[in-house]
């Protein structure tokens, strides 16, 4: 227990599914956590259920809503030493299928959003010592998944951009980690919904099939250590969860 005591924590996309589940481990561990999401009914229900955190609305494409939450962070803690970059979206469509509109939209949520978060968060981290980033990566930024090219090149995106920040905060020696989780198909509710919506006969669904899926706490429990300071000297790394599907 105790294990991120004292820490100041924000993760998006914390009204249910993987962002919740973070949000409820942190703070039984001892952070005081923000967690934000466009679902405000929601978010609210489960703030309130989890003591020690606090509901944000936030849009994670828009820059001025990033910088007024971190500015929040700053006048009531003056330090964040946890960001999580969670907030997804997911939309069908083969790469025939895809407009233009649906990949930008999914790219710009995740690729977009997780860009901010670090870009807005690093200034107060850096003022505070240190922390750890953690962006929510995704298998289908590593392997191919036909149903969905947006998602997976968001994903993608976001692999590179960890490592991009990873080395930079090394060599500016300013006491920041930052890291992705690569997580195979977890029973959140977006998957489930997205489910719902792949026909039986996809590749995909098939592929899925065979590979089950994971439970939230499963990602949470990454998250938790790549918060805390066990991991002060993983920086860089894309972990892996996804029982062996991309082994």
């Amino acid at each position: 227990m105790g294990r991120v005591a004292g820490k100041i924590a924000l993760i998006t996309g914390g009204a249910s599914g993987l962002g919740a589940a973070d949000a409820a481990l942190l703070a039984s561990e001892g952070a005081t956590v923000y967690l934000t999401d466009v679902d405000t009914a929601l978010g609210q229900s489960v703030a309130a259920s989890i003591p020690g955190s606090t509901f944000i609305a936030h849009d994670v494409r828009s820059e001025e809503a990033w910088r007024s939450i971190i500015e929040r962070i700053r006048s009531e803690h003056d330090r964040l030493d946890i960001l999580v970059n969670n907030a997804g979206v997911v939309n069908f469509g083969t790469i025939e299928e895809c407009t233009l509109e649906s990949f930008r939209f999914v790219n710009s949520v995740m690729s977009e959003g997780t860009f901010l978060g670090c870009h807005t968060a690093i200034p107060l981290m850096k003022a505070g010592g240190g922390g750890s980033i953690i962006n929510m990566g995704s298998i289908a930024g590593i392997k191919g998944v036909s149903a969905i090219p947006g998602y997976c090149a968001a994903k993608g995106a976001i692999h590179a951009l960890t490592r991009c920040v990873a080395v930079y905060c090394r060599e500016q020696a300013n006491g920041i980690r930052c890291n992705a989780i690569v997580a195979g198909s977890i029973r959140t509710p977006m998957t489930m919904r997205a489910l719902a919506d792949m026909p039986e006969d996809s590749p995909s669904f098939e592929e899925l099939e065979g590979h089950g899926q994971g439970q939230p706490s499963d990602v949470a429990n990454m998250v938790l250590y790549l918060a805390s300071d066990e991991a002060r000297h993983v920086n860089g790394a894309s972990l892996v969860i996804d029982n062996g599907e991309t082994a």
